[in-house]
């Protein structure tokens, strides 16, 4: 196991290729701890990404990077220009929520779904808490203590189990820290699998900070994936021969990308 990495690109779609390519290398395959900051953005606070290398990633896995990131935040149900764009996203999801409820995939928990229906104690009584409204309602009525801004997603009382492979929630935080008008996001991960999750995970935890950004009247400038453990592919996933095509792949994407910019 590799010590301590840390991202250097700035571009979503550079800074995922970096971290698979240093994984890729004779004796990598897994990183402890993995940090990966994503600090570029166009002008709508969207990351700047490399439409290709998202596809390729694509071919690989049974669920799209983009299906993956709308477990951490639903972007087709947002509408960003309505005035009512936050109530209205809470009410959507929950009117779709039955149908991703009943997923096989889902069936321990989303993260969207603990970031806005947190259910502390499931006894029918406790009414759920919406953490993200929670963050937002605080920073609005000015108080800014960081700790304050943030939400949890872990929870001991459904999670601690002594199961061999459990799967959600590898997600076990995000916190928010506004400064100078600027908001920086960071999500927590006690396990990340680099070539079926991480990318999503990336752009998901951007789309979520995008949201959080304009509901707090600040502009996005930073996201940051801590992963406690990351891992290249699932256990049972692909071997390095599998991935070399791949690696191949995206270095050719990476060549011509940066013929295009020179």
């Amino acid at each position: 196991m590799s010590k301590l990495y840390v991202a250097k690109s700035q571009n979503l779609s550079v800074a995922w290729a970096e971290v698979f390519f240093h994984l890729m290398e004779p004796g990598g395959h897994d990183i402890a701890p993995a940090v990966i900051t994503i600090s570029d953005f166009d002008d709508r606070s969207l990351p700047r990404q490399i439409p290709e290398i998202q596809k390729a990633i694509d071919g690989m896995n049974p669920q799209s990077c983009r299906t993956v990131a709308s477990t951490i935040f639903p972007n087709s149900l947002w509408t960003p220009d309505d005035d009512n764009s936050a109530d209205q996203l809470y009410a959507r999801y929950e009117r779709v929520w039955p149908t991703i409820a009943k997923c096989q995939a889902n069936k321990k928990g989303v993260y969207f779904r603990r970031l806005t229906a947190y259910q502390p104690k499931p006894d029918g009584q406790t009414p759920p808490v919406n953490q993200l409204k929670h963050v937002i309602e605080t920073y609005r009525s000015g108080n800014h203590r960081h700790s304050a801004l943030q939400a949890s997603i872990f929870d001991p009382t459904r999670d601690h189990t002594n199961s061999r492979q459990r799967g959600f929630p590898c997600l076990q935080q995000v916190a928010f820290s506004a400064s100078d008008g600027t908001l920086e996001v960071t999500g927590f991960y006690a396990l990340q699998h680099h070539v079926p999750k991480a990318y999503g995970n990336y752009l998901g935890l951007c789309w979520l900070g995008r949201y959080m950004a304009q509901q707090m009247d600040l502009r996005l400038t930073q996201v940051t994936c801590i992963a406690s453990s990351l891992k290249l592919p699932h256990a049972d996933g692909y071997s390095k021969a599998d991935l070399t095509p791949l690696k191949a792949s995206i270095e050719q994407i990476l060549n011509l990308h940066q013929m295009r910019a020179a």
